[in-house]
C-alpha cells in the first residue's frame, strides 16, 4: 500500500517542491526531512522535460523515506505547450513511481475561466483519469485555482462539483485581498467542514492570505502547503515549513476543560 494523504488525525505538513532539475528536489528533500516534513508535493510542470522519466522520479521519491507524495502538472513552466492528454500521460507515469495523490485540475480537457470546466465531454474524461488512478491505488485532488474572492457558499458549491466528479480532495484557491475577506474565507472553511463530504484543501492568495494559509488547517484543511526555503522557482505566499511546524508543535488543538 503507498502512503496516503487521507486519515490523519492532523494536517500533513506537505513541502511543496519547485525545481528544474532532480539534483534540486533531492537536496530540498533532504532539508525537509530534517525540518519535519510530514508529505511533499512534487510540482512536475517546473521540472526540465529531459528529467521526466520513471527513473527520475523512483530517485527523487526514494529520498522522501516513504512519506505521501501530491504530485501536480499544471499548465505553466515546462507544461506550457503540453496538451492536457501529454500531462495525464506525465502524471500517471509519476503515480506508476511511487506518487500517492494526483492532481487532476477542474477544467481538465477544457481549459475554463477559474478551473472548473462544465463541458460534459470534459467531465466524463476526468472521471475515467479518475478512476484510472484509482485502479492504480492512488489518491485524487481536484484543483480549482479561482484566484478571487468567493462567499463561502460558492467556495462549497465548487467543493461538492469536485465530489460529484469522484475526487477524494477538494483543493480551492480564492484570494484574501482585505481583511474582510481573510474573515469570510475563515467562515467558508468551516463550512467546508461541516457540510462537505470529502477532505478539503482550501487556500488563498493576496495581502491577507498568510492568516488563512496559517489557520485553516486548524479549522479542517487537510494539509499545510509549506516550502524548505524561498528562492525564484517557489510560491512566495506559502509559508517555511520550520515556521509552521512550530507553530503546530506549540498549539494546543484540545478543548477546553472546566474543572469539576
Amino acid at each position: 500500500m503507498k502512503p496516503s494523504f487521507l486519515g490523519h488525525s492532523r494536517p500533513l505538513l506537505t513541502c511543496m517542491l519547485q525545481v528544474e532539475t532532480p539534483e534540486c528536489a533531492i537536496a530540498q528533500i533532504r532539508n525537509a526531512v530534517f525540518d519535519g516534513a510530514d508529505a511533499f508535493g512534487f510540482q512536475i510542470e517546473k521540472l526540465k522535460p529531459e528529467f521526466r522519466n520513471a527513473e527520475t522520479y523512483q530517485t527523487v521519491f526514494s529520498y522522501m523515506e516513504d512519506k505521501p507524495v501530491y504530485i501536480t502538472n499544471y499548465r505553466h513552466s515546462h507544461s506550457k505547450n503540453v496538451t492536457d492528454d501529454a500531462r495525464a500521460a506525465e502524471l500517471i507515469t509519476a503515480l506508476d513511481a511511487g506518487a500517492s495523490l494526483v492532481d487532476v485540475m477542474g477544467d481538465f480537457y477544457d481549459p475554463a475561466p477559474f478551473e472548473l470546466t462544465k463541458n460534459k465531454s470534459a467531465i466524463e474524461k476526468q472521471k475515467k483519469l479518475i478512476d484510472a488512478i484509482h485502479q492504480r491505488q492512488g489518491e485524487v485532488l481536484m484543483s480549482s485555482h479561482v484566484l478571487e474572492f468567493r462567499k463561502a457558499e460558492q467556495v462549497l458549491e465548487i467543493a461538492k462539483e469536485h465530489e460529484r466528479r469522484g475526487a477524494d480532495i477538494s483543493k480551492i484557491v480564492t484570494a484574501s485581498n482585505t481583511e474582510e475577506e481573510m474573515l469570510e474565507n475563515l467562515v467558508a472553511t468551516a463550512a467546508l467542514k461541516k457540510e462537505l463530504g470529502i477532505p478539503f484543501l482550501f487556500l488563498s492568495g493576496g495581502r491577507f492570505c498568510k492568516m488563512h494559509r496559517m489557520i485553516g488547517p486548524m479549522l479542517g484543511c487537510v494539509m499545510y502547503l509549506c516550502v524548505q526555503a524561498h528562492d525564484g522557482l517557489s510560491t512566495k505566499e506559502q509559508p517555511v515549513l520550520k515556521s509552521v511546524k512550530a507553530v503546530v508543535d506549540n498549539f494546543d488543538w484540545k478543548p477546553y476543560r472546566k474543572m469539576t
